[in-house]
């Protein structure tokens, strides 16, 4: 009798010291985040990061989140604390969060300091991948301790990912050029996430290899590389977007074959789950640029 109440109480402890065990994982700046217990009370400070904490199985956790934060449904209901750009950290401090997850690069290096005088563990959430928006799913569901959930969830967008590079990657190449805006002109570099995006399509950004992340470029920059496709991105109607503007140059290769596509940009301008099915439908576009070479 003895020893099988010694075993119990054993059993019982390591329970206990599992239930307590920290929570450790490494953020996409390289910082370790520890918890002592999985987060209970979370500000997104990031569109994306709210999709991801909610495809993570945490979105009844998320006590605060920025402007547009508006995926899924329900997170429309989540109090405001900004935007991306200007915090009102007032309000965050009174939300008593125990975990932050920012966006490095939306954010101002003033508001981070700030915010990490509060003491409050902080992720900083930047996927320069779509391999890595599996990741940080999986990260953020172990601070949350909802692995059960991110776990399946990141497996899935794995497997879309591989079925989608097995699918297009191998294509003969398309050289596009990717429309982040039209006045002015801005695209995006090759270190990007949305470069990878298009590599996992077969495609060539014609203007990967510039140093500035998101460029500002001339049309008369984009005339003299001729993209064989040029993808622009919208909010709301797909069909209707800046990219139009390039039809008055009627021998550019994108407009002599009808290449001219405008995006969902709700799906490829936020790394969050949705990305993949925005890298998905760019796939397709880019396919249909490849057919086009027949016409």
């Amino acid at each position: 009798m003895n020893r099988l109440l010694c075993a119990l109480a054993c059993a019982a402890a390591g329970l206990a010291g599992q239930a307590s065990a920290a929570i450790t994982v490494r953020d996409d700046d390289g910082n370790t985040v520890t918890l002592q217990q999985p987060a209970r009370r979370i500000v997104a400070l990031a569109p994306h990061v709210t999709e991801l904490l909610f495809a993570a199985g945490g979105g009844d956790l998320v006590v605060g989140a920025v402007n547009y934060s508006d995926y899924p449904e329900a997170a429309k209901r989540i109090p405001r604390i900004g935007d991306s750009r200007q915090i009102d950290l007032e309000r965050v401090a009174a939300l008593k969060p125990d975990l932050l997850v920012v966006w490095l690069h939306g954010s101002s290096e003033r508001q981070l300091d700030t915010l990490r005088k509060l003491g409050i563990p902080m992720f900083h959430s930047e996927p320069t991948t779509l391999a890595g928006i599996a990741d940080n799913l999986e990260r953020v569901g172990q601070l949350m301790g909802t692995d059960g959930v991110a776990g399946p969830a990141a497996a899935e967008l794995r497997k879309t990912l591989a079925r989608l590079a097995t699918q297009y990657s191998k294509r003969a190449p398309v050289r596009v050029f990717y429309q982040v805006w039209d006045k002015p002109l801005y695209t995006l570099n090759g270190e990007h996430i949305v470069s990878d995006a298009i590599r996992l399509c077969g495609g060539e950004n014609v203007f990967a290899k510039l140093k500035v992340t998101a460029p500002q470029v001339s049309p008369e920059g984009v005339l003299q590389e001729d993209p064989e496709a040029v993808v622009g991105s919208v909010e709301r109607e797909p069909s209707a977007g800046g990219v139009n503007m390039w039809r008055q140059y009627a021998s550019m290769k994108a407009v002599r074959n009808d290449n001219l596509f405008a995006l969902d940009g709700n799906l490829l301008n936020r790394a969050g789950p949705r990305m993949i099915a925005g890298a998905a439908a760019l796939c397709e576009k880019l396919d249909l640029a490849r057919q086009r070479r027949k016409n």
